[in-house]
C-alpha cells in the first residue's frame, strides 16, 4: 500500500535479514519463500505458543522471541513480516516502523482506519517499505480478467462470491470478533479486485449475519457489500463461511453490453 523503499542494495553477499511475527499457515509460507531465496535470511520468529514458536524455528533455523516487542526492536533485523492476527497488527506494524523496519503485512493493515493511515504516514516519513499482501492483484487470474474486458463491452455489473463450506467450525481466531474484526476483512482481496478494475467507489451497503453465536465467537456468518462506481459499475461481493453452508463456492461474475 505504500511502498518507499530506500535500500536497493539486496544481493546474495548481503540478505536482507528478517524476522516474522507469527507461525501459522501464512507464516509458514512466509519463512518458506524467505528460506528458498538466497537474498533474504530468516533470523528470528515470535509466536503466541512457546511450543509451536520453538517447533517452528527449529524447522526453519530460527531464533525464537520473547515477544514480538523484542523482536522488532533488534539492531540486526532489516525487514519485519506480520502474519499474526488481525487484531494485532497495527500495532506491530507501527513498532516496526518506529525501529526503523521496512514491514510486510498481511491484510489487513489494521482493524482502525485512523491507526492504518498513522502507519501509511509514519512509514512515508521513515522512508520505509510498508507492503500489505495482496498477491491476488498479481495472479494470472487477475490479469486475465483485466486483459479480457474490452472484450465484454461497457461493464454494468460485477459479482464475486466466495463461500467456504465448514462441516464443523473449531474456536479458531478466524471465527472470533475480537481477533479477526468485521467478517467481510476477509474479502477485502475481492474488493480490492474491484476498485482495481473499475475504479472510484461513490457509494457501498453492507448487510451481515451470524448463526450460533457465543461471546466472541461464531460458527458461521454471510455478509453481502454493494457498490457502486463512479463509472456506472454496480457490484457485490458475497462472502460467508461456517456451518450454515452445505456447498463451498468461489465464482467472479462480470456482465458488460456485449458478453460476460
Amino acid at each position: 500500500m505504500t511502498n518507499i523503499d530506500t535500500r536497493s542494495d539486496f544481493s546474495v553477499n548481503s540478505p536482507i535479514r528478517v524476522g516474522i511475527v507469527g507461525t501459522g499457515f501464512a507464516a509458514k509460507l512466509r519463512a518458506e519463500t524467505l528460506q528458498a531465496d538466497a537474498r533474504s535470511h530468516l533470523v528470528t520468529v515470535a509466536g503466541h505458543s512457546p511450543e509451536k514458536t520453538a517447533a517452528f524455528c527449529q524447522e526453519f533455523g530460527a531464533e525464537a522471541a520473547v515477544s514480538w516487542r523484542k523482536l522488532v526492536e533488534r539492531d540486526d533485523l532489516e525487514l519485519i513480516v506480520v502474519c499474526t492476527v488481525n487484531r494485532d497488527h497495527g500495532a506491530i506494524v507501527r513498532a516496526a516502523l518506529e525501529n526503523d523496519k521496512h514491514v510486510v503485512v498481511e491484510y489487513p493493515l489494521s482493524l482502525d482506519v485512523s491507526e492504518a493511515e498513522s502507519a501509511i504516514e509514519l512509514a512515508t516519513q521513515k522512508q520505509k517499505l510498508l507492503h500489505i499482501e495482496h498477491i491476488e492483484l498479481l495472479g494470472g487470474l487477475h490479469q486475465a480478467i483485466k486483459a479480457s474486458l474490452p472484450l465484454i463491452g461497457k461493464v454494468f455489473y460485477a459479482r464475486y462470491v466466495t463461500i467456504t463450506s465448514v462441516r464443523s467450525v473449531p474456536e479458531r481466531w478466524t471465527y472470533q470478533h475480537s481477533l479477526f474484526g468485521f467478517p467481510l476483512v476477509g474479502a477485502i482481496s475481492r474488493l480490492h479486485r474491484f476498485t482495481d478494475l473499475f475504479g472510484e467507489v461513490t457509494s457501498v451497503n453492507c448487510q451481515s449475519q451470524f448463526w450460533d453465536t457465543r461471546p466472541d465467537f461464531y460458527k458461521a456468518c454471510l455478509c453481502n457489500a454493494q457498490l457502486r462506481f463512479a463509472n456506472g459499475v454496480f457490484a457485490e461481493a458475497v462472502y460467508g463461511k461456517g456451518e450454515t453452508f452445505w456447498q463451498s463456492e468461489n465464482v467472479f461474475t462480470i456482465m458488460g453490453k456485449t458478453g460476460h
